[in-house]
């Protein structure tokens, strides 16, 4: 009877901390939104309170580790049940780095809203920011669910990310190439657009999370990057 209490006790605390992440997500998700719509719009004040509401969201983090450790050290889980609460914690760090991403596009969307803007390429971002934030839904659609299928369907996914992003970096290189007065904008859309997939890969780690909590084993294949703007410098 008093092991049945422990594991209903164990059985409550985690399910706290797993409504805790998943109201953590919901904050991230909005974040990513709300920064992409700011940026494009030029919306200096939803900007600004993107980046107030990313300390709701560390604090979140915080809260979830002390909860996890609290958890380990009381409760001292089983190793699937260790291995669940482990990967709370990792996916709360990912979201937690992402909501940091998001809080950066806010802060160069106020720079770049006091200079002349750049054609196309704000459009160009929400859409891929836009992308990243469905595969983070998905992401944690998958945790919830447990879903092996969806969580690797985003892994192949974030490969269009970087796809989106290379065309991005040419088109600014473009830009700047084209006309000097466009070095500074470009550049802070390129930290924009480097942020944006970021995200993505960020949100590809909490998928391989959930690959591991089902199946107890990292997903076999190495991820490969998309991303080609280093080999572009060199060659430039």
């Amino acid at each position: 009877m008093e092991e049945q209490h422990i594991a209903s006790a164990f059985d409550r605390d985690l399910e706290a901390i797993q409504a805790r992440i998943m109201k953590m997500g919901g904050l991230v998700e909005a974040a990513i939104v709300d920064a992409a719509r700011a940026l494009e719009t030029s919306d200096e004040e939803l900007a600004l309170e993107v980046r107030a509401r990313d300390k709701v969201i560390d604090d979140m983090e915080e809260q979830i580790n002390v909860e996890a450790a609290r958890l380990i050290a009381i409760r001292s889980p089983a190793a699937s049940d260790l291995r669940l609460v482990l990967s709370v914690m990792k996916i709360a760090a990912n979201l937690e780095r992402i909501g940091d991403y998001a809080k950066n596009m806010a802060k160069r969307t106020v720079v770049l809203a006091q200079g002349p803007s750049v054609q196309d390429c704000t459009s160009a971002l929400r859409r891929m920011a836009r992308e990243v934030e469905r595969m983070l839904k998905d992401a944690l659609d998958a945790y919830i669910q447990r879903d092996v299928a969806l969580a690797a369907d985003i892994i192949v996914r974030d490969r269009d990310v970087d796809q989106m992003y290379n065309a991005l970096f040419r088109q600014l290189l473009t830009f700047m190439m084209e006309d000097p007065r466009n070095i500074t904008p470009c550049m802070h859309l390129h930290f924009i657009a480097k942020n944006t997939e970021r995200m993505g890969d960020h949100v590809t780690s909490i998928a391989e999370q959930v690959i591991y909590l089902v199946t107890g084993e990292k997903p076999d294949e190495a991820r490969v990057k998309g991303d080609v703007t280093s080999t572009t410098i060199q060659e430039i």
